[in-house]
């Protein structure tokens, strides 16, 4: 990877995002919904082409993302409208940081061990749709008693082929979400948005570098679908465990 690479850090003020979003038609007007395409949006909006991701959002810790634009969103913030800037809380203030910027590893030791955590929608594509992965293997073996947890993580691992292998892995959050997607192109030229339900999990574990360029790039692309939307940005730390 030769461009730089960069971790990016917000702490987005969910009082300024969330009505903005509601009179976006991106999450209903009760409740808060799917954050996702609140945060894709906004950051759009803020950055255009060079909004980021995967990201990763999570309350009282704020909006992680990675880049290889870092000094262009720099740019950027000038130019953005103090609503934008302010929801996504661009300025620091006495209660942000403002956009926060450092640079991370875009090479990596083969052999290497990392901890790992990644929010992913483990989805299969079938007949031109997505379909829980789960559900797909249930559907292949009607008889077999088949765990959700594992299923997933033999989905996680293929997502890693080549690149890394699991010495350790776990899903420690599960439920079903509905989130906003634009549908199919109309007639109009229109595409309208519509709500998808589907599989939302958390992985941690420890994994093994293989592949130095593969790595690099996969953590740069994120995992699995929905990558601009909250989903599939690994979060990675040293690890050091002995493995006998």
């Amino acid at each position: 990877m030769s461009q730089d690479f960069h971790l990016i850090h917000l702490c987005p003020n969910l009082n300024r995002l969330l009505p903005w979003a509601q009179r976006q038609g991106l999450i209903p007007a009760r409740g808060q919904g799917d954050l996702g395409y609140a945060f894709h949006a906004a950051l759009r909006a803020a950055f255009a082409d060079l909004a980021p991701q995967p990201f990763s959002y999570r309350a009282g810790q704020g909006l992680l993302a990675y880049s290889t634009q870092a000094e262009a969103m720099r740019e950027a913030v000038a130019l953005t409208t103090p609503e934008v800037a302010d929801m996504l809380g661009l300025d620091a203030t006495s209660q942000a940081p403002g956009l926060l910027i450092r640079p991370f590893p875009k090479s990596w030791k083969a052999g290497q061990l990392l901890a790992f955590e990644v929010r992913a929608r483990p989805v299969v594509r079938k007949d031109d749709k997505e379909l829980d992965a789960f559900l797909s293997a249930v559907q292949r073996m009607p008889d077999a008693v088949l765990s959700r947890e594992a299923v997933y993580a033999d989905w996680l691992k293929r997502q890693f082929e080549g690149a890394a292998e699991f010495h350790e892995v776990g899903m420690t959050e599960f439920k079903l979400s509905t989130v906003l997607r634009r549908g199919a192109l109309q007639a109009e030229g229109a595409r309208p948005k519509r709500p998808v339900q589907g599989p939302d999990a958390v992985f941690t574990g420890v994994l093994q570098v293989r592949d130095s360029n593969a790595f690099a790039a996969l953590v740069a692309r994120g995992i699995g679908r929905h990558r601009a939307f909250g989903f599939g940005m690994l979060l990675l730390k040293p690890a050091v465990a002995d493995w006998g």
